[in-house]
């Protein structure tokens, strides 16, 4: 799956988590319902980092297995053997779930 591809500098490949929605009366709203993309995904791979003026690698602040809170319109999304994958910079990343 993500083997195929390698990050380059401070991106990140994260699988989005879909949220199940339910309303406050218990009704399970299906996928097919016209909601919002997901803004939490596992990190499946971390590029090395960025290099800073003076030749430093800076690296990026998560690892493998995380699972990150990004910015609604940050990803970008690609698919890889049929599977929904967002590729995101470092930036975007707003925090990690402990």
């Amino acid at each position: 799956m993500v083997k195929k591809l390698t990050p380059l500098q401070d991106n990140v490949i994260v699988k989005p988590i879909e949220e199940e929605h339910t309303t406050k009366s218990g009704i399970v709203i299906p996928d097919t319902a016209n909601k919002e993309k997901p803004m939490r995904g596992k990190v499946l791979a971390v590029g090395p980092g960025k290099t800073d003026d003076k030749g430093k690698n800076i690296p990026v602040g998560v690892k493998e297995g995380d699972i990150v809170i990004f910015t609604k319109y940050a990803p970008t999304e690609i698919k890889i053997d049929g599977e929904e994958l967002y590729i995101l910079g470092a930036d975007s990343l707003l925090a990690v779930e402990k």
